[in-house]
């Protein structure tokens, strides 16, 4: 006989904050509510975990039914347990942020979501339940964490110039860097490859492109490597 509680539980969810960069603006992939509560409300993609899930298959399942996304870089972030921060019962959730190509990712909605779309960070609608606040941590864990690991190329294309690496931590940061120390430190640090390859920008000269050499990057961590910017 499976073990009966006496007492109440709560109900468990998963929502994810997908970050993109597009046209040179950091963006976050919302979903608006088919149903109640919030109906017609944007929302993080997210839902009920199975009995029989893990928290991160739970997770990707979501992502994968409400917006398509899938085999992308996801890591937990925090758990929102606010006794009152959803109107139907007791729900606790644990929240995710997720790194994506968005030019890879066309905004796509399914199940209970009526929309898909991408939102710049710093124009974004008014959120249900208490997902301001799990966006504002999210990009706050973002801007400290590219700064001593190198998640910030899971936004960038394969192929990529030194302006545009400089641009996507410049977003991400709020702040302007230095181009010649920025592209000191970067290149000392032997991970970026160069190709035979350049691109065009404007009237400006063609630009050196690069690829991020991910399986170098994960031999050196091993050995005790400190990305740090």
């Amino acid at each position: 006989m499976p073990h009966t509680y006496q007492y109440a539980r709560a109900a468990l969810t998963v929502d994810g904050v997908v970050f993109g960069l597009d046209a040179g603006e950091l963006k976050i992939l919302l979903i608006q509510r088919a149903l109640e509560p919030f109906k017609g409300k944007w929302a993080l993609p997210g839902g009920f975990v199975h009995v029989e899930e893990t928290l991160d298959a739970a997770a990707r399942r979501e992502l994968a039914e409400e917006t398509g996304l899938a085999d992308v870089f996801l890591e937990q972030l925090y758990t929102f347990g606010a006794v009152k921060r959803d109107p139907r019962e007791r729900v606790v959730s644990v929240a995710y942020y997720a790194l994506v190509k968005l030019s890879d990712h066309a905004a796509k909605a399914a199940t209970d979501a009526a929309k898909a779309e991408w939102f710049p960070v710093s124009r974004l609608p008014q959120l249900a339940f208490d997902h301001a606040d799990i966006v504002a941590l999210a990009l706050t864990r973002l801007q400290g964490k590219v700064r001593y690991q190198p998640i910030g190329f899971e936004l960038l294309p394969p192929k990529f110039t030194l302006s545009d690496l400089q641009h996507l931590y410049e977003v991400i940061l709020g702040t302007e860097l230095d181009k010649r120390n920025f592209r000191k430190k970067v290149l000392g640090f032997g991970l970026l490859v160069p190709l035979n390859e350049t691109q065009m920008s404007g009237r400006h000269r063609p630009a050196q492109l690069f690829r991020f050499d991910a399986d170098k990057y994960e031999k050196l961590k091993k050995r005790g490597f400190n990305f740090e910017l």
